[in-house]
């Protein structure tokens, strides 16, 4: 057997056929599972508009970081969430450090206040 020719996967490997489009191993499945895959991945298909510069710009950073815009544009996303919650909770935490204080320096314990 002769070896297999690597084809990176592309949006444009997918679309011209590179990657395979012969029918005879196409298989059509009855009924709809995306939904399954959708929870399986814990996944959920959204719609949104946004600004056409902006898609752009994904497509092009898309293969500098090795991904397709959407993988991306879902990384940047979950990246800005995970830093926002840490700045509102660090808010938090450094709010009732500062509440703690003023109960001890009016001399209330600050067990007290919130038992």
């Amino acid at each position: 057997m002769g070896e297999r020719k690597q084809i990176p996967a592309s949006d444009e490997a997918w679309e011209s056929g590179e990657l395979g489009d012969d029918p005879k191993f196409a298989k059509v499945f009855e009924g709809d599972v995306q939904p399954q895959i959708d929870d399986a991945v814990a996944m959920q298909p959204i719609s949104i508009r946004l600004p056409k510069p902006l898609i752009e710009a994904f497509k092009l950073l898309g293969p500098i970081h090795g991904l397709g815009y959407q993988p991306l544009m879902r990384r940047a996303l979950i990246r800005f969430a995970e830093a926002e919650m840490k700045l509102v909770l660090n808010d938090v935490v450094a709010e009732q450090r500062r509440a703690a204080k003023r109960l001890e320096k009016d001399g209330e314990s600050p067990e007290a206040a919130t038992g």
